[in-house]
């Protein structure tokens, strides 16, 4: 087998294994263009010429400059802008699914930090506070713990109300009947 055909073996596995994923829906036009990338992805890798890998780093740099800088993104802390679109998002995450990233290869791809936040510091404050409000992530005991002492202290009040209104009408009654 030559390195072409092996190329294509390999591009042709990898776009594959890309289809073979439930969650990716593509067009017949997007397949092609998918297998034509990989191939020359794939192509490129054999080169082993350093000049030829930072030709493809220089490129790469170039084709996917930011919409905003990275500052700017992060600027308010009621959203997120896309580095992609410039869009503002609460969060990246579907955002990111609909363009065939993952946070680490966004992350990647703009040169941010492992720490870049893929959702708004405020929207994941609100939703910190209504999960603790709800009694998410506590120890299972805990909320029915809590729960039952809150109860117990009226019911026991009730109950002992009871007890002594039937203290009373046993009072009354012997009263009534003996007297």
């Amino acid at each position: 087998m030559t390195k072409v055909d092996d190329n294509l073996t390999l591009a042709h596995g990898i776009a594959l294994a890309w289809l073979s994923n439930p969650n990716t829906r593509a067009s017949a036009d997007a397949v092609q263009a998918f297998l034509a990338d990989t191939y020359a992805a794939v192509s490129k890798l054999d080169v082993g010429d350093a000049a030829a890998a930072s030709d493809v780093e220089e490129s790469s740099a170039s084709e996917y400059a930011p919409a905003v800088s990275v500052r700017k993104s992060l600027g308010n802390g009621d959203y997120l802008i896309s580095l992609i679109t410039g869009e503002q998002f609460k969060t990246l995450t579907r955002h990111l699914n609909k363009h065939g990233l993952t946070p680490d290869e966004y992350r990647a791809r703009y040169g941010l930090k492992s720490s870049y936040p893929m959702t708004a510091p405020n929207y994941s404050k609100a939703r910190s506070d209504m999960a603790k409000e709800r009694g998410l992530g506590r120890k299972p005991g805990t909320v029915v713990a809590q729960a039952a002492e809150a109860v117990a202290e009226p019911v026991k009040a009730v109950a002992k109300r009871a007890r002594k209104s039937i203290a009373d009408a046993k009072r009354a009654a012997q009263e009534h009947l003996g007297g």
